[in-house]
């Protein structure tokens, strides 16, 4: 017995050193980051406790003011094809969420629909932004509906594209980055060993037009989730939403003018999530894309950023003649 147990003992500790030796990656440098991802618009605004958020506040100076939240895991570069197409007629402020991007980890260790709401509030109060229209992806659309729950008076318009909220299908498969995520014990093990093979296939997962997820896609993701304190932090948001549904049996409280954009092939938050959500949001207008997946924004940008762009536009919102018929143009 003792024989098997040494030689079991042995085997796995082999197996152990050779994950080790595959897949051990250290975190970023903060610098280094920084210089490689910041840009000339970057600014990190200092919300006390220890938060610098990473902000870019781009666009026309005297349009509309549209701030964007990326998803789980992402960062504000995600937004960069809507920045592009409607930055010369809006005032676009993207940043870097807590746990996310070069913002870094909240010191507080939280990472709660109060923690991510809060900040946010506190960064647009620091750029003199009162009122706005908000538009989240993934789980940056669970924060901007609990926003819009929290500060009504302070919201134009609310965005939903793919957003977190409707119940989890139990029968759906998630990427193989969020499964390691959730997994005890393992996902401890995620903290060290984030192989860049690992944020390429999640990402292909997450997509269905292909073509987004270059070497420089898969890169930054792999970079930004290792700066400093990310991973751990990912960690603890995990942790903190398991079991939680959050403030969704709210969610038809919500007036804001809304608009729901949603990727058909979604393999994430599959597209029912998009009638969860214009089944309880009254009057909200609901479009859905065709051959498109989890970031429409950057899966079908010219399509998405038009219907934005007429939804908020138009002072009576309604959805599009024609929404989700013809196949979406990348």
């Amino acid at each position: 017995m003792k024989r098997i147990l040494k030689w079991t003992f042995g085997l796995l500790l082999v197996a152990l050193l050779g994950l080790f030796a595959f897949g051990y990656t250290p975190d970023t440098d903060a610098a280094a980051m920084r210089a490689k991802y910041a840009t000339p618009a970057s600014q990190f605004v200092d919300l006390g406790g220890g938060v610098k958020m990473h902000v870019r506040d781009e666009g026309n100076r005297d349009g509309p003011v549209l701030v964007l939240l990326h998803g789980s895991n992402a960062s504000l570069h995600t937004w960069e094809p809507w920045v592009k197409r409607l930055k010369s007629k809006y005032r676009i402020i993207s940043l870097d969420q807590i746990g996310h991007g070069l913002t870094g980890p909240n010191p507080t260790g939280q990472y709660d629909n109060l923690a991510f709401v809060g900040t946010l509030n506190t960064a647009l109060a620091k750029l003199g932004v009162s009122r706005f229209a908000v538009a989240g992806n993934s789980m940056g659309g669970w924060v901007a509906w609990e926003y819009a729950l929290a500060y009504p008076d302070k919201l134009t318009h609310l965005i939903l594209i793919d957003a977190a909220g409707p119940p989890d299908d139990p029968n759906k498969k998630l990427p193989i980055g969020f499964r390691l995520a959730r997994m005890p014990g393992i996902s401890r093990l995620a903290e060290i060993i984030t192989p860049r093979s690992l944020f390429e296939k999640s990402l292909r997962g997450s997509v269905s037009n292909q073509a987004i997820v270059t070497p420089e896609m898969v890169d930054r993701y792999w970079e930004l989730n290792r700066y400093p304190g990310n991973r751990g932090a990912t960690l603890a948001r995990f942790a903190q939403f398991s079991g939680r549904n959050r403030n969704a049996d709210q969610v038809s409280q919500i007036a804001v003018p809304t608009l729901i954009l949603w990727g058909a092939e979604d393999k994430l938050i599959p597209a029912s999530g998009a009638d969860w959500f214009a089944a309880r949001i009254p009057g909200s207008v609901k479009i859905v894309y065709p051959g498109i997946g989890h970031i429409p924004m950057e899966e079908a940008p010219d399509r998405s950023a038009a219907d934005l762009d007429a939804f908020l536009s138009s002072p009576f919102p309604s959805a599009p003649k024609q929404p989700s018929i013809a196949p979406v143009k990348p």
